[in-house]
């Protein structure tokens, strides 16, 4: 289970998924090479011997960057596993790719502010899920 982060364009003024447009066509991001040089300026340890697929390893966090297979990008993925100190890079990523994203763990638009708040409480979920599936398990013997 990671704590996922959807990253494609968002209007500018948007500050909830609610304000987003109904007929809003998201526009295209950017090239892969691009958004792996960008990526690399934040976090030059990055690896990205797969291009579709690169892998962010920290002490306490794991980051898996899925951009897909095609050269022109219109949406990624962040897939986060760890402590706090992951939500503040996947913002300082953000940031550095001019993008906005979905936080998967608050179901609204990123918010750099409290990134540590949707990472928390996808923590709290997967905590939830874990220790329902070893209740069951036990129940299971």
């Amino acid at each position: 289970m990671s704590w996922d982060i959807f990253v494609q364009d968002i209007p500018s003024d948007a500050r909830t998924v609610d304000d987003i447009p109904d007929d809003f066509v998201p526009a295209t991001i950017g090239r892969r090479s691009e958004l792996i040089e960008k990526i690399k300026e934040v976090v030059p340890f990055a690896d990205f011997s797969d291009p579709a697929w690169g892998t962010i390893e920290g002490a306490d966090y794991s980051i898996e960057v899925n951009l897909g297979a095609n050269e022109s990008i219109d949406s990624f993925a962040f897939h986060v596993r760890g402590d706090d100190v992951a939500a503040g890079l996947i913002s300082d990523l953000l940031t550095q790719m001019n993008l906005r994203a979905f936080d998967g763990g608050t179901g609204d638009i990123f918010d750099h502010e409290r990134a540590a708040a949707g990472l928390k409480k996808w923590r709290t979920y997967r905590d939830l899920v874990v220790d329902c599936k070893s209740a069951a398990n036990e129940e299971d013997k």
